[in-house]
């Protein structure tokens, strides 16, 4: 039996390295983005300064993991054997939740994961126990579980939510009707001032959350504690001056400074506090196989109150964490995908939006318009003047891949993002209110986007649909972690070794398996084979570019409709799955074409402006094209997926003649686009008429089976006819886009 634990123990400090490069890799989120969005230091240098705050977090932290012992349960109600279960349940859980939401993309709390992963296998193995014991019923239950730690992480959500939002979207909107989006002149006259105040917040938050917890802090939290305004004052002149300095003398943008200590602060405290949800658990089952060891006393008869006492920090462990921590930061892809959440849902600049509107956002925005509406109702005009002056963004007449390299949002409103928070935290921490650091920095970044109009009404649905979705992340994170931990601790309480051994080769699999689905996210970003926006100012530029993406649609379209026919005629759902997928991909690639519209027509000389009605009809005809296959592709895959009768032997062989029509003439007028033979186009519009006929036909046949006794199936005879007009509407959209690359080159 001893050789479990040791496998357990083991295997809890892989998984608590594992941990580490999963937890950094979505918490990193919360304290680069506002460095990074505002661009104001270059990537490099904000890893350099986060990786310093992470270090000497992480070296500096207690190592009192309260929460992994006795935070969530009583530990002097379990046993040894049930407690290894426990937290090897956990560590798979946590590991395994926090990578699903680096692989998507979505910041999710480590806090509220740990918690709820360690509530979930606390509150099952407290059944098992109850339920062995007669004497025992489920009001027991109280006795082996913290009740009020849950209780206290879901209140801390809705309080970070509601708080950083508000006053962070209050304090945004007063900063920018006082500096305006044209703040450098004030900056120059006062924005020392504004500098030294940020900077002391920031310093407040180091001070009294960052260094909370440290071996050191007791010595120097009762002069913090009583002589609060002498050090706030006593801060707040050192920046003053400072701020002066850089600004005046050294003529500097101070509030690069603001960001650089604000990102440090960030990650110190992330680093110093949060270390407990990656090395908690095993550092708390490293202590209690330890203590076992020693007692002599079997595994499920050694009590585990052991662990309700403090536990000395493990310097060489810190120093390891640390040292993993800041080599994730630098190396982890995931980190930069989560990071990208948060940045497009908060720049200025309008662009592709990663969310789909929903219900919920409709309705928040269509009320949020009715109240500002309101507001500027009672308003006297001269107020609303002043407003609008402020709010105002200066136009930039650049190209939309320009506008890509700009920052996301401006220095003032990453100043505000990062000083808010510190401040926010700090509050919360001596006022002991369980709000969460997560939470905090998201909001307060969504708080300031829209005070700053970045939710405009050309993306504001889809903004606030994101922030929906990444906040149900937050409330599922919480649901799955208590739901999937009780499953694990269960199913190794049942196996024991081969549960456990099982487990590992799966989380491993797993794990593997997002990592090379993730790498191939990345590299299909950074090789995207997509169709590609026309930068051209000239008609006939505009001809040869765009003629390229429709070489491209006419191959896609000539696979995708052969994959339909054939999933259809075969009844292969598979096939027709994978036509699903292709055709959203061309949709969503035609539609971003269709949004970069309006920086290309800005973007014509004088001369070609007439350029812009020939590109339009281009991309109504590619639009049509792609709507076609999205008809046929869905009702044939409707017609399989209710598991109607399969398509006859005429049917069949019907669709298979005009495929093959349709499939010679894609490739031809493919390889003249290639070519860019528009004159040979002609030849190819004359057949036309041809396939047309031949459509006709097959419909005329269809009517006359229909009409017989011989056809008896109503779903396969609708099936038919859709797939048939709709291909000749796909007909027609081919050949109206040939006919005018056929008539420019004339």
């Amino acid at each position: 039996m001893n050789t479990i634990f040791t496998l357990i123990i083991a295997a809890l400090a892989v998984l608590a390295i594992v941990d580490l490069i999963v937890g950094v890799s979505n918490d990193a989120v919360n304290f680069l983005n506002s460095a990074i969005g505002s661009k104001a230091i270059s990537f490099k240098k904000i890893l350099i300064i986060a990786s310093f705050g992470i270090f000497i977090g992480a070296v500096f932290s207690s190592g009192m993991m309260e929460v992994a012992r006795k935070g969530i349960f009583n530990p002097g109600e379990f046993y040894f054997d049930e407690i290894m279960f426990i937290f090897l349940a956990v560590m798979i859980g946590d590991i395994l939740l926090l990578d699903f939401f680096n692989t998507i993309g979505m910041p999710t709390s480590t806090t509220v994961s740990i918690v709820f992963n360690l509530l979930g296998a606390a509150v099952v193995m407290s059944l098992i126990k109850i339920g062995m014991d007669d004497s025992q019923g489920l009001g027991d239950i109280v006795k082996y579980i913290n009740n009020e730690k849950a209780f206290e992480i879901i209140s801390g959500i809705l309080l970070s939510v509601v708080i950083a939002f508000t006053i962070g979207a209050l304090i945004q909107w007063i900063s920018r009707l006082v500096f305006t989006f044209q703040y450098e002149k004030k900056i120059k006259s006062f924005g020392f001032i504004f500098a030294a105040l940020c900077l002391t917040s920031i310093g407040y938050f180091i001070f009294y959350k960052g260094l909370k917890g440290t071996p050191f802090y007791n010595d120097i939290s009762e002069i913090l504690n009583n002589n609060g305004r002498l050090v706030i004052g006593a801060m707040f002149l050192f920046w003053a001056l400072l701020s002066w300095f850089v600004d005046r003398v050294l003529k500097k943008n101070i509030l690069v400074v603001v960001i650089g200590f604000g990102t440090f602060g960030l990650a110190l405290a992330f680093s110093g506090n949060d270390l407990v949800n990656f090395i908690g658990v095993p550092m708390a089952a490293y202590h209690s196989f330890e203590a076992w060891s020693a007692s002599g006393v079997p595994a499920s008869e050694f009590s585990m109150g052991v662990l309700s006492k403090k536990v000395p920090a493990e310097p060489i462990l810190l120093l390891l964490a640390g040292g993993i921590m800041v080599a994730t930061l630098w190396l982890s892809q995931k980190a930069k995908t989560v990071t990208e959440t948060e940045i497009n849902l908060s720049r200025q600049a309008e662009g592709s939006e990663r969310f789909e509107p929903n219900f919920l956002s409709k309705l928040i925005v269509k009320g949020g318009t009715t109240i500002s509406s309101a507001i500027g109702y009672v308003l006297p005009q001269s107020a609303k003047n002043k407003i609008e002056s402020s709010f105002k963004v200066p136009i930039l007449d650049i190209s939309s891949d320009k506008a890509k390299e700009l920052p996301a949002f401006d220095l003032i409103r990453a100043s505000i993002n990062l000083t808010v928070s510190g401040i926010l935290i700090s509050i919360a921490t001596s006022m002991s209110l369980p709000l969460s650091t997560t939470y905090v920095t998201f909001m307060v970044a969504m708080g300031t986007s829209l005070a700053d109009k970045a939710w405009g009404r050309e993306s504001g649905v889809y903004r606030v649909a994101g922030v929906i979705n990444v906040i149900g992340g937050w409330f599922f994170t919480a649901f799955i972690a208590f739901v999937f931990a009780g499953i694990l601790t269960y199913l190794i309480y049942l196996g024991k070794a081969v549960s456990i051994t099982v487990l590992l080769m799966l989380t491993l699999a797993l794990l593997i398996r997002n990592y090379v689905n993730h790498k191939k996210k990345q590299a299909d970003k950074l090789n995207p084979k997509v169709l590609r926006k026309s930068k051209s100012k000239t008609v006939q530029g505009i001809i040869h570019e765009s003629s390229e993406n429709v070489a491209d649609v006419i191959s896609r379209t000539n696979k995708i409709n052969h994959n339909v026919i054939d999933g259809m005629t075969k009844y292969k759902i598979d096939k027709l799955k994978k036509a699903k997928k292709q055709i959203s991909k061309l949709e969503a690639e035609i539609e971003d074409l269709r949004n970069h519209l309006f920086y290309f027509i800005k973007n014509l000389d004088e001369k070609s402006v007439n350029g812009s009605n020939f590109y339009m009809i281009v991309l109504a005809c590619l639009t049509d094209i792609a709507q076609s296959l999205d008809y046929i592709a869905r009702k044939s895959f409707k017609h399989i997926e209710n598991q109607h009768k399969s398509l006859t032997y005429n049917q069949s062989k019907e669709l298979n003649e005009i495929q093959e029509a349709l499939n010679t003439l894609l490739t031809n007028i493919e390889k003249k686009f290639l070519e860019k033979n528009f004159k040979g186009l002609s030849e190819e519009i004359s057949k036309k008429n041809e396939i047309n006929a031949l459509i006709t036909a097959k419909i005329d046949s269809q009517i006359a089976r229909t009409r017989s006794s011989n056809e008896t199936s109503p779903k396969n005879t609708t099936l038919f006819f859709n797939i048939l007009l709709e291909s000749k509407d796909l007909l027609n959209s081919i050949i109206r886009v040939s006919e005018e690359y056929s008539r420019s080159s004339k």
